[in-house]
């Protein structure tokens, strides 16, 4: 039996977990204030309910409890034993209970605290309580530049004394855009140009950050380092590309900045310039001597991210200023591959037009046809597109590598493209693989074969075990032999009950006398047993 006055779980309907407060993001303050007010009277009413039930039985069990006998050795007269006093109707609540506080912002920017108990139910939401802004910080956020110098003069404002997160107030006047207010500071501490926040962060990157272009040339004409970079190892030329602003890039380039400086995944200003497909930036930054095939830590140029990510305008730029189209990332993979594997029709089109390697394997030993037989429809059906847009994007892509891949290369793989296409039930694709000419019976290397439980060798029994009739009939037509693997895909059919694929397999051919081979076990010869 509960505690009287305990909560009453489940009384206030269904509660929301900690990460839930998105909910409340696009409510007004009204409105907010008005479902704590509500969740309030509603779990009031609950909680005096349950515990008034509760305390009636305990005062009528208490009522029929026989008095003690009396202590026959005892002289004393014997007396009754007082009643006990019943439980208040509506007991206080208990105020010490463990509540956990959680904070959020609604959509017109209002900071809000909620308050909820030890098992997740709701007490109560409200504004958070505003702490007072510091003097100094108001008057940089309001630009107010008459107070600000009015305050420095003050011995209790120290410029140099970092706040919350380490900010001093020359980072505010960076983050709010105040130039004149940053002049106003520098003008007393010059020196304090390139102090740093907690997470590394100086002004001027912080300007940047805010793409406010007239603090970015106020402190870069005092001074100001454009080369140090935050915790990230990222620089304000990285950020500027990141928030495509060319004019703030220009500022930067013409005040001497490091162009080939790299965030701690070795991606330089031009592979976030190439991400954004900004041939503009891409442009300044080749100009003022970034390399065009400079690598990350995993082997990727920028030339491979504009294939990767499909940004045409920059990949051609790259290739006209030199970039390597066959270069290879750390596992191999080339700017064709990827641009196949992602479905980038035009970014493949033009590759083939400047002469890309198809036949060039990454370190799995897979080519550009391989990876988008495989592929088909994968992201589309990811993103909810539906499967016919995607087999078409990938159908096309295949279309186009079929006449510039070596078959003889692709044996050398150990794997066809129909295999692949099986797996995955990309019929289409399957289809176009087979009207090409591509062998049926083209069976998997040894060394990929073994990846398989079952041993598996042929396109036949990846149809026949993911039960698609369509394709194992296509197979079949085509003159795959049904006797090649070491299971019978017979075996597999019947084991999974599809008749329609015995019926096939029987009439292309299939043994039926098939069974599964089994390897019988060695002993010792009797004299090592003795």
């Amino acid at each position: 039996m509960g505690a009287p006055g305990g909560p009453v779980l489940g009384a206030t309907g269904p509660t929301l977990n900690h990460d839930d407060f998105s909910l409340y993001n696009y409510m007004s303050d009204d409105e907010l204030m008005q479902l704590a007010i509500e969740r309030s009277l509603s779990e009031t009413h609950n909680n005096s309910i349950a515990p008034s039930a509760e305390n009636t039985r305990t005062f009528v069990s208490q009522r029929r409890t026989e008095t003690p006998r009396p202590n026959p050795c005892s002289s004393q007269p014997q007396t009754s034993i007082p009643e006990p006093e019943p439980c208040p109707a509506n007991p206080p609540r208990n105020n010490h209970e463990p509540i956990t506080l959680s904070h959020f912002i609604t959509g017109n920017g209002k900071r809000m605290v909620a308050y909820r108990r030890y098992d997740g139910t709701l007490i109560e939401v409200k504004p958070e309580e505003e702490e007072e802004m510091d003097p100094m910080v108001e008057a940089i956020r309001d630009g107010d530049v008459g107070t600000l110098r009015v305050l420095i003069k003050k011995a209790e404002f120290n410029l140099l004394t970092p706040k919350e997160y380490g900010w001093i107030p020359l980072h505010e006047a960076a983050h709010y855009g105040q130039e004149q207010c940053i002049k106003a500071l520098l003008k007393v501490q010059p020196g304090m140009i390139n102090k740093r926040t907690l997470k590394d962060q100086t002004a001027l990157l912080l300007a940047v950050s805010r793409e406010h272009e007239g603090c970015v040339s106020c402190l870069l004409e005092r001074g100001a380092d454009p080369d140090i970079a935050n915790t990230n190892k990222e620089t304000p030329l990285y950020k500027a590309c990141e928030k495509e602003n060319p004019s703030i890039v220009a500022l930067l380039l013409n005040h001497g900045v490091a162009v080939n400086r790299s965030c701690i995944q070795g991606w330089t200003a031009l592979h976030e310039a190439v991400c954004k497909n900004n041939v503009e930036i891409c442009e300044m930054l080749v100009k003022a001597g970034a390399k065009i095939s400079i690598p990350n830590i995993y082997g990727i140029t920028p030339f491979f991210v504009a294939a990767q990510t499909g940004k045409v305008d920059t990949l051609r730029f790259l290739l006209k200023n030199g970039a390597d189209i066959n270069s290879q990332a750390a596992d191999g993979a080339t700017a064709l591959y990827e641009a196949s594997k992602n479905g980038h029709v035009e970014i493949v089109e033009f590759l083939l037009s400047q002469k890309a390697d198809t036949n060039k394997p990454g370190k799995t030993g897979l080519l550009p046809i391989h990876i988008a037989a495989q592929r088909g429809n994968d992201r589309d059906d990811c993103f909810g597109f539906g499967s016919a847009h995607g087999t078409d994007r990938w159908l096309q892509i295949v279309s186009m590598l079929i006449p510039a891949t070596s078959k003889a290369r692709v044996r050398r793989s150990g794997i066809s493209p129909l295999h692949l296409a099986a797996e995955r039930n990309r019929d289409e694709i399957l289809e176009l693989l087979i009207d090409s000419g591509f062998d049926v019976n083209a069976r998997l290397s040894d060394d990929r074969s073994t990846m398989y439980e079952d041993r598996r060798s042929t396109a036949l029994y990846f149809s026949v075990m993911n039960n698609n009739i369509d394709a194992t009939s296509m197979l079949l037509r085509a003159g795959a032999d049904p006797n090649l693997d070491t299971f019978s895909p017979l075996l597999v059919a019947l084991r999974q009950g599809c008749i329609r694929t015995v019926t096939l397999l029987v009439e292309y051919g299939a043994n039926v006398n098939a069974y599964i081979p089994t390897h019988p076990t060695t002993f010792l010869p009797p004299s090592c047993s003795a």
